[in-house]
C-alpha cells in the first residue's frame, strides 16, 4: 500500500508540472492581452527602499499565481469526474476525498477567487492608495474563509484537540475555533509578505509544502499527500518563469490562496506547531513587519532599513537575486529541522 501510494503522490507530482508548463504560455499571453500588469507599485515618499529597488518593475504582469491554483483544481476535477466514469486506472489519481482534501481544496478556490478581485481591483486602481482591498476588508474576508474551515473541522469532524510535539495531546475544546483561524490568517498573511521579490515565495513555498507533503504521507493522509505533489508540481513549473527576473508575478491570487492552502493542511494533519520550522522564512518576514510597526508607533523609529525584512538586505546592498537565494536555503535548513523534530516528536 504504502509504495502504491508512493507511486500515486510521485506520479502527479510530474504530472502537475507538466500541465502546468503547458498552460503558462497561454495564462501569459492572456496576462499580456489584457494588460494584467502591476502598476501599483509603492511610491518614493511611502517606500523608498523599495521603490529604488522595483521600480523598474511596474510593467511587470501580475496573477501568475493562477497557473498554481488553476492546474491543482483542475487535476482534482478531471480526476473526480474520470474517476466517477470510468474507475480503475482513472481513479487511481482522484485525491479529493471527504475527510482529506475537500477543506484544503475549498480554502484554495476561495482564497484564489479573493486574491483575483484584488489583484484586478489593484490593477484597475479601483479603492484606497492605488486601488485593491483595504487591509481591513481582506483581513475580514480571509478571516471569514477561515472561519469556515474552523466550523467544517470543529462541527463537521469533530476536530477539538492539539498535539503539542514532545510534550502531548490536549483537548482544547471552542479554543480550536480562534486557534485555527489564527494559524490560517497567520499563514496566509505571512506569505503575502514574503511575496515582495522574483521567486522568493514560490521557493519557500516550495520547501514548506514539500515538508506537509512528507507529514501528509507519514500520518497515512495519502490523498493529502498527492494533492500537496500537485500544488508542488505547479509550484514548480511556476518559479521556472517567475525567477530573476521574473516573467510575471505571483499576485495575491497566489500567495493567499497557497497560504491559506498551507495552514489548511497544517491543521489537517495536526503539524501547526511544525509551521515555524516548515515556513520560518514566511514567519520571519511578518515578525519583522510587526516590529517595524510597533517600534514605529511607540518609539518613532526603524528598526529595520525597510520592511519585510528582504527589503532590509536589499537596503544593505545585496542583490535580489543573492537575498532570493539565501533565503531559500535558510527555508531548506529550517524545513529539514522541521522534519528532524516531526520524526523525533512521532517516531522517537
Amino acid at each position: 500500500m504504502t509504495v502504491f501510494a508512493a507511486t500515486r503522490v510521485l506520479m502527479m507530482f510530474a504530472l502537475s508540472f507538466v500541465v502546468a508548463l503547458i498552460i503558462t504560455p497561454l495564462i501569459y499571453k492572456l496576462l499580456v492581452k489584457f494588460n494584467l500588469r502591476k502598476v501599483n507599485i509603492r511610491d518614493e515618499k511611502s517606500a523608498p527602499v523599495f521603490y529604488q529597488f522595483h521600480k523598474h518593475k511596474g510593467n511587470t504582469p501580475t496573477m501568475g499565481g493562477i497557473i498554481i491554483w488553476a492546474t491543482v483544481i483542475g487535476l482534482a476535477l478531471i480526476f473526480l469526474i474520470a474517476g466517477n466514469l470510468f474507475d480503475g486506472f482513472a481513479n487511481y489519481f482522484n485525491f479529493v476525498s471527504r475527510p482529506e482534501t475537500y477543506l484544503p481544496l475549498a480554502a484554495l478556490f476561495l482564497a484564489a477567487i479573493v486574491g483575483l478581485v484584488d489583484d484586478v481591483m489593484g490593477i484597475l486602481k479601483i479603492g484606497p492608495h492605488g486601488g485593491g482591498l483595504r487591509m481591513k476588508h481582506k483581513i475580514f474576508l480571509y478571516t471569514l474563509v477561515a472561519a469556515l474551515g474552523a466550523w467544517w473541522f470543529y462541527f463537521r469532524l469533530g476536530r477539538d484537540t492539539l498535539t503539542v510535539p514532545f510534550v502531548g495531546v490536549f483537548n482544547i475544546g471552542l479554543w480550536y475555533i480562534p486557534f485555527f483561524i489564527f494559524v490560517i490568517v497567520a499563514t496566509a498573511f505571512s506569505t503575502n509578505e514574503t511575496d515582495g521579490l522574483d521567486g522568493l515565495a514560490g521557493g519557500i513555498l516550495l520547501f514548506a509544502f514539500g515538508a506537509m507533503a512528507v507529514a501528509a504521507f507519514t500520518l497515512g493522509y495519502y490523498d493529502l499527500a498527492t494533492m500537496n505533489a500537485a500544488i508542488l508540481g505547479a509550484l514548480l513549473a511556476f518559479l521556472w518563469f517567475n525567477i530573476y527576473p521574473a516573467k510575471f508575478f505571483m499576485g495575491d491570487t497566489g500567495s493567499m490562496a497557497l497560504g491559506i492552502a498551507l495552514g489548511v493542511m497544517a491543521m489537517q494533519t495536526d503539524t501547526a506547531l511544525f509551521l515555524p520550522f516548515f515556513g520560518f522564512v514566511l514567519m520571519a518576514e511578518s515578525v519583522t513587519v510587526i516590529i517595524q510597526l510597533v517600534s514605529k508607533k511607540l518609539f518613532k523609529r526603524k528598526v529595520f532599513l525597510s520592511t519585510p525584512i528582504h527589503h532590509h538586505f536589499e537596503a544593505l546592498g545585496w542583490p535580489e537575486s543573492q537575498v532570493t537565494m539565501r533565503f531559500w536555503i535558510i527555508g531548506a535548513v529550517t524545513t529539514i529541522l522541521g522534519l528532524v523534530l516531526f520524526f523525533l516528536a512521532h517516531f522517537a
